[in-house]
């Protein structure tokens, strides 16, 4: 996962009181407690859950109520328990595929978890209503994580 300095970055964090290797797991093996399915999903009606595929080369897809499935990007780097990169297309093709990478740091009795989203020169036109979008969806997303995290 490359990233140019001239890009537009996405960059949220969040701070949990759990270990490293706790953070990584609930975010990566635990989606479907936290991710909101009713209204961050491609098919917010019908989703049943959200699934990341723990290794470089695993999907991060939604399946839905009926069994179908939606994907949402690939792993490209998965280097548990500090780091974990996916591209990221939900309900689009991956021709406009942005990149997102989180980062796990120990921080006093926690881990702090870095998000960064990057590649929204694929958007074309609906570059800036995505970038909002994602500014305060990343929030909303990072804020339920924390809570499952933190039990």
């Amino acid at each position: 996962m490359s990233q140019q300095t001239n890009e537009i970055v996405i960059k949220k964090s969040v701070t949990v009181a759990v270990p490293v290797d706790e953070a990584f797991r609930v975010f990566t093996e635990e989606m479907e407690t936290w991710w909101p399915l009713r209204t961050h999903a491609v098919d917010t009606e019908n989703s049943d859950t959200v699934v990341m595929e723990g290794r470089e080369g695993g999907r991060l897809f939604e399946r839905g109520t009926s069994g179908e499935e939606q994907v949402w990007g690939i792993v490209q780097s998965w280097e548990p328990p500090q780091r974990v990169g996916y591209t990221w297309h939900p309900g689009r093709g991956e021709d406009t595929a942005q990149e997102v990478e989180v980062t796990f740091t120990p921080e006093g009795d926690g881990t702090r978890v870095e998000l960064r989203h990057w590649g929204w020169e694929k958007l074309g036109d609906r570059l800036e209503e995505m970038i909002a979008s994602y500014n305060e969806g990343w929030d909303l997303v990072l804020g339920r994580y924390a809570e499952a995290a933190n039990g």
